[in-house]
């Protein structure tokens, strides 16, 4: 088998580190020995962006926030959907991330950094979100796993109900706050209906297809 490498690594504000691991032509994020994402396994990050999206279609000069860059299969499913006046800011808290999507993972982006759409800023989500007042029509969080937290203490303000309440503000009347997570998570389910969503979970599958692990898309409406 082929041995694993790291090409890279990175420090993550407030503590932790981010490895990029490359096996074959199969790429892998690590954070300690935590596998965060995998080229191989797309199918649940493509997912929360086809599902968000579809909930906003027809609106006009759809404006996404995407939180989190990965390894860029949410922002090119969600580049896939919209239409050409849409505009999707993606915030990437780690600046490393932004360089190896240009760099050895350039081939999975596939150019779409390049998209007239897309403007990428080195930003912590959650500020983006405090500072928004009805600025997105659907908002996209890929990040630390899920609700669960499990690199940065700073990503629960994200998921409590004050981080719950900041996202609504963030959002147009009616839109949509999609959130990935690697589990099943029912406190959090209640948590955005206490919050105000009209709130579901979507179980799918990390492959795209009919087998593997499957990963959480909770789809919340804002009123």
């Amino acid at each position: 088998m082929i041995p694993w490498k790291q090409l890279d690594r990175a420090t993550i504000p407030d503590g932790g580190e981010l490895r990029l691991m490359q096996r074959g032509a199969e790429l892998s994020i690590m954070s300690g020995s935590i596998e965060l994402m995998n080229s191989r396994l797309s199918g649940s990050e493509v997912a929360l962006a086809s599902l968000a999206c579809a909930r906003i279609q027809g609106r006009p000069k759809p404006q996404v926030l995407v939180g989190g860059l990965g390894m860029g299969f949410t922002l090119r499913a969600a580049l896939a959907e919209l239409p050409g006046d849409a505009g999707v800011l993606v915030a990437e808290l780690v600046p490393a991330v932004v360089a190896w999507a240009r760099g050895p993972m350039a081939q999975l982006f596939q150019g779409c950094l390049d998209d007239a759409r897309v403007t990428v800023r080195q930003a912590d989500v959650a500020e983006v979100i405090a500072g928004a007042r009805g600025a997105f029509d659907a908002i996209l969080l890929d990040v630390d796993n899920g609700p669960g937290g499990l690199n940065r203490d700073a990503n629960d303000r994200l998921y409590s109900l004050a981080g719950l309440a900041a996202a609504r503000r963030a959002l147009r009347p009616g839109g949509v706050l999609a959130v990935w997570s690697a589990g099943r998570d029912d406190s959090f389910t209640r948590r955005l209906r206490s919050a105000g969503y009209a709130a579901e979970d979507v179980a799918v599958r990390a492959t795209g297809g009919r087998r593997g692990a499957r990963h959480i898309i909770w789809l919340a409406t804002s009123g």
